[in-house]
């Protein structure tokens, strides 16, 4: 079983053929992805000299250069292993890419999802806002109001039904 070792960047050498099959937006998916939850896949590193060759991994690495990361977590594999996934692709590598791409997948639509609620709540400020600019002596009203109320409660919470609330002001001897 190989262990994952921390390997600088800047020995990493990037064979030219590996090097034209990057794609920028896998990149900045993965930049995002391990700014959000780390580095979760290896790459695969061969000792060469006194550098390494880049065997699987290329994504990772260009999104680890991109957020400015001086090492990054690899297996060393030997030269034979590297000459075997250059052969035929196996299909666990597959799916592991699979799932990283439907994860990141994932966070993509969550982020959307934050920022449209983001743009929902902006949206009912922005209203309540207007509405104060409209109206300001009733809200200036409603607030003395419930200043006012919220010093007679001694109880620490906001009933949640009617028969809690009336509860609540024959406890503090308030008629309803």
């Amino acid at each position: 079983m190989l262990k994952p070792e921390s390997f600088p960047i800047d020995k990493i050498y990037v064979p030219v053929k590996r090097r034209k099959a990057l794609k920028p937006e896998v990149v900045q998916e993965i930049a995002e992805s391990i700014l959000e939850i780390g580095q979760q896949a290896p790459i695969l590193v061969r000792p060469d000299d006194d550098r390494f060759v880049l065997v699987e991994g290329l994504h990772r690495l260009e999104a680890c250069k991109a957020l400015g990361e001086r090492a990054i977590i690899g297996l060393l594999v030997s030269a034979e292993v590297a000459h075997q996934k250059t052969l035929s692709p196996q299909s666990a590598t597959a799916e592991a890419e699979r799932q990283k791409m439907e994860r990141l997948r994932k966070l993509r639509l969550e982020r959307e999802a934050a920022e449209k609620l983001g743009g929902a709540a902006r949206a009912v400020l922005e209203t309540e806002a207007v509405r104060q600019r409209e109206h300001p002596k009733t809200i200036r009203n409603n607030l003395k109001a419930t200043s006012s109320q919220s010093g007679r409660r001694t109880s620490g919470s906001t009933p949640r039904t009617l028969s809690e609330w009336v509860k609540q002001r024959e406890r503090d001897g308030g008629r309803y």
